[in-house]
């Protein structure tokens, strides 16, 4: 008997991710895509696989952990700055304490592996200043480093790692879902306005500037491993306060609902043919996992 491989291949459900992107305290944007989501029946199951970086990381985490919108926004309502940037002295990085200690008591002191959606966290190893997609070990930890940004935080030891914010290497991590498997991936870029410069000479600022210049490239591939980007508007929000959350969380809702046919569509399309090959990425990312 003949099996006619095309035939079955088109038959089967087309796998799709789902990209979380980074951008500090505008990451509540987040919570109104999932809340879009909701809203049109689609559940974090519906994901074959599930990624963010930096504070998507958080979100993908709790996303495959199985919270829905409201669990996480009344978590989200309680987190105060002071809990997530411990260390008050001008110039001196914190300690990760608070986004590790927010993780183990909402979802344990569990591993990746643990979670029951495929879940993978995007961070930057600063000894060999590779990406590294970590997809098993200790959750919070993993989401700590990466969520790590450089000079706010000091770098999280994670098993052979010094791990800093995923962002440097992969912000809006589009690419990695379709790494292990999936034929289509939608990104959620929360910080779309992230390049604009500064009339500052402070070492903070032209430090800050800096670093939003080299994200811009990362992002680049975030658009271009994408199938559906989400890009809410949340130019007039601080990426280091949660002054104005329901607002961001509105533009979040807003963006998603407007891209709701295309994301749909892309739910619904037959699996893609041929092989994903990244584009614009000058070298392989280290898996850990």
């Amino acid at each position: 008997m003949k099996f006619d491989l095309n035939k079955i291949f088109l038959k089967r459900k087309a796998k799709v991710g789902i990209a979380f992107g980074g951008g500090g305290a505008r990451g509540f944007a987040h919570l109104g895509v999932i809340k879009a989501f909701e809203e049109y029946g689609i559940k974090a199951s519906d994901f074959a696989f599930i990624c963010g970086t930096s504070a998507g990381s958080i979100i993908g985490a709790f996303y495959a952990a199985g919270y829905n919108f409201s669990q996480m926004m009344k978590i989200a309502k309680n987190i105060k700055e002071e809990d997530i940037r411990t260390n008050k002295i001008p110039f001196m990085p914190s300690k990760t304490d608070g986004i590790t200690d927010l993780i183990i008591a909402q979802l344990g002191d569990i591993n990746i592996e643990d979670l029951p959606l495929p879940f993978a966290c995007v961070a930057c190893d600063i000894k060999s200043t590779k990406e590294i997609i970590i997809k098993k070990g200790n959750l919070a930890k993993a989401v700590a480093g990466s969520c790590c940004v450089p000079g706010v935080f000091v770098p999280v030891v994670f098993e052979k790692y010094h791990l800093c914010d995923g962002g440097l290497k992969n912000t809006i991590p589009t690419s990695v879902p379709k790494r292990f498997g999936c034929d289509y991936c939608i990104g959620v870029d929360v910080n779309k306005h992230r390049t604009y410069g500064t009339d500052s000479l402070k070492l903070v600022d032209v430090v800050s500037c800096s670093i939003r210049v080299l994200m811009e490239n990362t992002a680049l591939r975030g658009y271009l491993s994408a199938d559906v980007m989400i890009g809410p508007e949340t130019k007039r929000f601080s990426a280091s306060k949660t002054e104005g959350m329901m607002d961001m969380v509105d533009e979040g809702y807003k963006e998603t609902i407007d891209k709701m046919p295309e994301i749909l569509a892309l739910l619904s399309k037959k699996p893609q043919k041929s092989k994903f090959k990244e584009q614009f990425s000058s070298e392989e990312p280290e898996i850990n996992g």
